[in-house]
């Protein structure tokens, strides 16, 4: 017979939207955020970006299980210039576990302000600036050329040697079927576990 667990809901609650907003989050993107982080058993803060991390915020990939599954499901299609609070169930926080200050089986409050987007690594339009020939997957030699590029728009020097070893890293962690080229199904794959 079937054993229904009912699992406590994420909460989102949208705190403030602006006016306008040109373009919202979606999965592989990076969103710069600043965040204060709640226990809800007592209301104590266990972090926030303006208090510690030198008050720097954060960059943070949404989809791929970076930070906290609740923050994957809870901050998708959010607005630059948008405050959300989120009500994290420790299912999707961190569960029978718990971590440094969060005790097991805690509910997790976090009040998130996004102050940036940007293209991530994984968004499907960084694979088609990297298909240069358009056939769907990638070969080494793209990948080499996109990250010398990335590399250069960002001031650093990085040597052949070193781009290969990247490259070959990169293809033993993405190419599943080692068939020399990294498909876009094979790329985008971390957001199909979700």
């Amino acid at each position: 017979e079937l054993i229904h667990t009912i699992l406590p809901e994420l909460a989102v609650e949208v705190l403030h939207k602006p006016f306008l907003c040109h373009r919202r989050t979606k999965w592989g993107d990076l969103m710069l955020v600043h965040y204060e982080g709640f226990l809800e058993r007592d209301g104590s803060m266990f972090h926030s970006t303006h208090k510690h991390n030198n008050g720097q915020p954060m960059w943070f990939t949404l989809g791929i299980r970076e930070a906290l599954k609740g923050w994957d499901r809870g901050l998708k299609d959010m607005c630059v210039g948008e405050k959300r609070k989120l009500t994290i169930p420790p299912a999707l926080a961190y569960g029978k576990e718990g971590k440094g200050k969060i005790p097991p089986e805690s509910t997790l409050i976090f009040n998130i302000d996004l102050l940036e987007i940007r293209n991530g690594p994984r968004s499907h339009e960084s694979f088609q600036e990297m298909d240069l020939n358009d056939d769907w997957k990638l070969s080494k030699q793209e990948v080499k050329i996109y990250l010398k590029k990335e590399f250069e728009k960002h001031g650093a020097v990085v040597n052949d040697t070193q781009h290969d070893a990247l490259v070959e890293d990169i293809f033993d962690k993405e190419d599943e079927d080692s068939d020399g080229f990294i498909s876009a199904r094979e790329f985008t794959y971390k957001h199909d576990e979700l």
